[in-house]
């Protein structure tokens, strides 16, 4: 991952992102904090879409009194809060901090809307807490680099209604031609397998970083652009199978509908991020009990690969007055057993430091999915998913791009792959505009 994300900060690089002033890195021109401590106390503002977030600052609050945070919170990053971001940016009005997911922070980067935090010795001594890929995720494999601190990461499993499978005769389904078979049983029974995601694309990638897509390649002066591989396509036509036979609805994630699809059981199975959990918890509430978790159905039998869903982290903004308080307030938030335990407990984030994998409420029974110990199928699905899946440097635009191909195709306005295709175009046309160097 390293190797590759190196690649990134080339291409990230080569887009000559200007410093508006300040001490700047050697190899990039960005803005890098001084990281002094500041003067007097200290309010900092911190937006984010974590749920139960409040309970987790209330305690940094009550020990810091000369360092307050102020939390805002808001729709998830593609949900709308990185659009605000970037207004605010370019407004000058930007939070001290903002929790961002690793794909997105190549596009913030290119932007030069981050606080470099290499020169606050606190950050860098705390590289060997973190598990080596996601230190990498926010260094970009740079030596003199760091924008931002890793909060969790995202492997994906199977969540799905233990009883109704059971009750149906349903096997779970091991394999993705297994849960094919399964959608037509669970069509029969009244309900749908799933809902397909239209608009977070985030969940799509992560089923393509599964089967093998890879969507970005930098060779180190140019960027390749393929979101129609041979192993993305087999993902964009196999879900387009299961819509057009009407075996998975369409409802946009979310939203009060999309929670009331689960809560009621309309819908079966949600193949999810570990923080998925939460989701479930918080919007069918109903179903407590009910649910139960499993590996990522296997394009192979057999097989043992998972994909990726998110993972963030809390970077500090340009202009941040604050940095050497931003940085010690987001190392405490991931690092501190106490805010780990309680980000797990509030929100259910499977922590990016090493020590984190052991925290005791990771090895517990979780009551409302029927004491299964379901952080052991995410332990076992971290170490299968591939470290060579490259993102590209504006992901935030191509996300948005599919999105409304995404759209079209369930209404039946075209297909997913007509989408990824337009997608590539836009994004190669987007990467030229920013004279980011891109393969014809």
């Amino acid at each position: 991952m390293r190797a590759a994300l190196g690649l990134v900060l080339v291409s990230a690089l080569a887009l000559g992102a200007c410093s508006s002033g300040g001490d700047t890195s050697a190899e990039g021109g960005d803005t890098k904090a001084s990281c002094a401590p500041s003067e007097g106390n200290v309010t900092l503002t911190y937006t984010t879409w974590i749920p139960g977030i409040e309970n987790v600052v209330k305690v940094w609050n009550e020990k810091n009194p000369n360092i307050q945070v102020k939390v805002q919170t808001g729709p998830n990053g593609n949900g709308g809060t990185y659009a605000n971001f970037f207004n605010q940016l370019k407004a000058g009005n930007a939070p001290d901090l903002g929790h961002i997911e690793y794909d997105a922070l190549p596009s913030f980067r290119v932007q030069d809307g981050l606080t470099n935090l290499a020169d606050c010795a606190e950050v860098t001594a705390a590289k060997d807490q973190f598990v080596d890929w996601t230190w990498g995720q926010v260094t970009f494999g740079e030596q003199n680099s760091v924008y931002g601190i890793p909060q969790d990461a995202g492997p994906m499993a199977l969540f799905y209604r233990k009883d109704l499978f059971e009750k149906n005769n349903i096997p779970v389904p091991a394999t993705w031609d297994e849960y094919a078979a399964a959608a037509e049983k669970v069509k029969a029974a009244g309900g749908y397998i799933t809902n397909f995601s239209q608009s977070d694309i985030n969940q799509f990638a992560g089923l393509a970083w599964q089967a093998g897509g890879r969507w970005f390649a930098n060779d180190g002066s140019k960027w390749t652009v393929n979101l129609q591989d041979e192993n993305t396509t087999k993902v964009a036509n196999y879900w387009q199978g299961l819509i057009d036979k009407k075996l998975v609805s369409a409802v946009p994630p979310w939203t009060t509908e999309w929670d009331n699809a689960y809560n009621t059981g309309q819908a079966w199975t949600w193949t999810s991020a570990v923080w998925g959990a939460n989701s479930i918890m918080s919007g069918a509430p109903a179903t407590k009990g009910k649910w139960a978790v499993a590996p990522m159905p296997q394009w192979t039998a057999g097989g043992t690969v998972a994909g990726n869903w998110g993972g963030s982290s809390t970077a500090v903004f340009k202009g941040s007055k604050h940095p050497y308080e931003a940085a010690k307030f987001a190392l405490w938030l991931n690092t501190s057993e106490e805010a780990l335990t309680l980000l797990n407990k509030e929100a259910q984030l499977y922590p990016a430091t090493k020590a984190g994998a052991s925290l005791p409420a990771l090895s517990e029974g979780v009551e409302f999915y029927g004491g299964q110990k379901i952080y052991d199928v995410f332990a076992t699905a971290s170490t299968q998913v591939a470290a060579d899946f490259v993102w590209g440097p504006t992901m935030t635009s191509t996300y948005a791009t599919a999105s409304d191909g995404f759209k079209g195709a369930v209404s039946g306005n075209g297909t997913l792959l007509d989408a990824l295709k337009t997608t590539q175009t836009k994004t190669i046309e987007n990467l030229k505009s920013q004279s980011i160097p891109v393969a014809e």
